[in-house]
């Protein structure tokens, strides 16, 4: 067993706590202070619904319940899949002081919590994130949303949750693969930010991929924490909160242009990082540790095959770009990132194949 141990998103008072630990799922942390009303919506998907659902019901015994299984990958993550847990709201006649909880990852989140922003202009909202890159990423900070054909996360709102619970049991059930996509998430938040836990990642990868639990507990409260800070100081991405995409202007890209759902959304990153470094003013010694690293953690440091114009069009509806100026996310040492419309034109051309 893992105690439970509390991270603060600190944004005044709409403050929330981030608990990590094992067991929370059957009760280990309490839920109801956070459930302002009586009615809750819990929305999960038709693969973590069976897993986790029957656990979690019991925290929420003194509310009534309504549960809806969306259905499970990328390539739903769509207006039209909101609009379900919009209907199933209004089907319930949920008022605003109901709570809506995501039980599920990065996807299933994004989603309830842009219906959450939407309803009634914004009803309280729950994440509790079972897969690696969700508890690392996309359940803190209020990002909320769904993709459009023309570009990813194009639609959505910031709707901070009431609180985020980690139950590192859940990725006992992860695939390999999306543990590996995970991965691609914390080893960013070592390149952008901290370098002795880049170094950490470096020594401990084989345990992570183990899923060796006091390896797997670091990591995502190092990561959770590095997230906070960041958050705390720019909330709506306004300046420094931007280098959290490191890499995803590629990996954005790539997901577009191969189809959503085709690579996973840190498959993508991660040779979007890869990228990013070959683009930043970086000792070819530290790109070739970022490589390595990611290649360690079984996941791909090269684009695959795509058409220039093609990176072009998908990168151009990037949400960094301003004044119709494409910025990136690049290292100007390993650990150490910053954003950027200064870059050398020919060799972005040569980094997506455009020159070759």
């Amino acid at each position: 067993m893992v105690e439970p141990q509390s991270i603060t998103v600190s944004l005044g008072d709409r403050s929330y706590p981030i608990v990590i630990g094992s067991g929370l799922l059957d009760g280990g942390f309490d839920l109801a202070e956070f459930v302002p009303g009586p009615n809750c919506l819990i929305v999960s998907n038709e693969t973590v619904a069976p897993l986790y659902l029957d656990r979690l019901l019991p925290n929420f015994d003194s509310k009534k319940i309504t549960t809806l299984a969306l259905p499970d990958g990328e390539v739903h993550k769509t207006v039209a899949t909101m609009q379900k847990i919009l209907d199933q709201l209004v089907e319930s006649r949920a008022n605003r002081d109901t709570t809506v909880v995501a039980l599920g990852g990065g996807v299933v989140g994004d989603i309830t919590g842009f219906a959450a922003a939407c309803y009634m202009r914004g009803v309280a909202f729950i994440q509790i994130p079972t897969t690696l890159l969700a508890q690392v990423d996309s359940s803190v900070g209020g990002k909320t949303g769904v993709n459009h054909p023309e570009g990813k996360n194009l639609i959505g709102a910031f709707h901070q949750p009431r609180a985020v619970m980690i139950d590192i049991e859940t990725l006992n059930t992860l695939p390999d693969r999306e543990l590996r996509a995970g991965l691609a998430e914390v080893i960013k938040y070592g390149a952008i930010c901290d370098i002795e836990f880049f170094a950490w990642l470096e020594q401990n990868t084989l345990a992570l991929l183990a899923k060796e639990t006091a390896a797997m507990v670091h990591a995502v409260r190092r990561s959770c924490e590095l997230k906070a800070k960041v958050v705390a100081e720019d909330e709506r991405e306004s300046g420094r909160r931007a280098i959290l995409n490191f890499g995803h202007t590629f990996g954005h890209a790539i997901e577009h242009c191969l189809g959503y759902g085709e690579w996973l959304h840190g498959e993508a990153v991660a040779a979007g990082m890869v990228m990013a470094a070959e683009l930043s003013d970086l000792r070819e010694s530290d790109v070739e540790r970022l490589r390595a690293l990611i290649a360690a953690a079984g996941l791909p440091v090269s684009p695959p095959a795509i058409d220039t114009e093609s990176w072009l069009r998908a990168m151009g509806m990037d949400k960094k770009v301003q004044q119709e100026q494409l910025r990136f996310v690049l290292l100007k040492a390993l650990g150490d990132a910053d954003i950027t419309s200064s870059y050398d034109t020919a060799r972005l051309r040569q980094i997506i194949g455009a020159d070759a």
